[in-house]
């Protein structure tokens, strides 16, 4: 079993002054390739500074980060970066799409800062864009874009690198209950490929949808374990 992420005994602290105050108190947690994890967890429960560390985007206080075999956890701000670019794939509630770009420059966008050339990039982002089913929406830019399709654009950008982790944060929270379905049958068939997912969310119907939910309350894990019950199967959109 080939580990995606390792943490061991992760903490982390903000101060006000000279007073401490501890977000996260001692998290251990092991994801291993191949596996859809729901992260959950009610404000304030540390969930969000959880996928920081997780993507790299913040440093714990203590304890040890191991992801893809590397310790990321003393890493500056430099070396996150190059983490980040080559090992995660990002998905956010809000899209974070270009508004001047086209769907398959946006797409591209990472293969640039990975000095892809033009032809490459072109057509990468072509495919990735058939996979999420938009081939026909290529050159229209995010305000010819709904909702999902503006979604469908930002996860094919998140896997174009083919990286180790894709972290979804609150992907359906922008989109109607169809669309949201949409968008979860399509993470289904991106982890039946292989990928290593994790979703954050606070919607416990999305979290269904994935093979495990750790759960989040007051700095430390109250639970790790299966849905209680999956969604009922919706065969929506294409399979990537």
């Amino acid at each position: 079993m080939k580990e995606v992420i390792r943490l061991n005994d992760i903490r982390k602290s903000y101060y006000l002054g000279r007073q401490e105050l501890p977000v996260l108190k001692g998290i251990n947690l092991l994801i291993a390739e191949n596996e859809y994890v729901a992260l959950m967890g009610p404000s304030g429960s540390g969930k969000s500074t959880l996928m920081n560390i997780l993507g790299c985007l913040d440093s714990p206080t203590g304890g040890a980060y191991i992801l893809n075999g590397k310790n990321v956890s003393n890493m500056v701000d430099d070396q996150l970066a190059d983490v980040r670019n080559v090992e995660i794939g990002f998905v956010f509630q809000q899209f974070n799409l270009l508004p001047r770009l086209t769907a398959w420059e946006n797409v591209a966008l990472p293969l640039i800062y990975a000095g892809v050339n033009k032809k490459d990039r072109e057509e990468r982002a072509r495919i990735m864009l058939q996979k999420v089913g938009l081939s026909d929406r290529a050159h229209h830019k995010p305000n010819e874009l709904s909702g999902g399709q503006s979604q469908r654009v930002a996860i094919a950008r998140a896997l174009i690198n083919n990286p180790s982790l894709l972290l979804a944060d609150e992907p359906t929270g922008n989109l109607d209950t169809k669309t949201s379905i949409e968008i979860m049958e399509l993470f289904g068939a991106i982890h039946e490929q292989g990928n290593t997912v994790v979703l954050v969310t606070h919607e416990e119907d999305i979290a269904k949808y994935t093979q495990r939910i750790i759960r989040i309350r007051d700095g430390v894990m109250e639970s790790d374990s299966p849905p209680d019950q999956k969604p009922l199967a919706h065969k929506v959109g294409p399979a990537i």
